[in-house]
């Protein structure tokens, strides 16, 4: 999965599309990731003290990766992701549209 912890993208494809957001996890064993303000779901949470009352959390579902495409941080365009080996043996991320490095 080439889209990471921190990186900002914007949604293809569902119920929020077109709606940008930062990515709180990824779990690439599932290819899915939990973007900050998008695809929320509530948990209703039962109250554990006497006297207490229950709540409702909202909270970011994890959602496919293969809705959204990673913003550039030059050209601010959806774009797809270009990897190029250096010379120290590193692998650099790069836009596709407007060939400048990510991080």
């Amino acid at each position: 999965m080439r889209i990471k912890t921190g990186d900002k993208v914007m949604i293809i494809r569902g119920k929020d599309r077109g709606k940008t957001g930062k990515v709180l996890q990824a779990f690439p064993e599932y290819g899915s990731l939990s973007i900050e303000g998008v695809n929320l779901s509530v948990k209703h949470l039962r109250p554990r003290k006497a006297g207490e009352k229950g709540q409702k959390v909202q909270f970011p579902a994890p959602m496919t990766a293969s809705k959204v495409m990673l913003l550039c941080p030059q050209c601010n365009q959806p774009t797809r992701i270009g990897r190029v080996a250096q010379a120290d043996g590193k692998i650099e991320r790069r836009c596709q549209k407007c060939k400048a490095a990510f991080r």
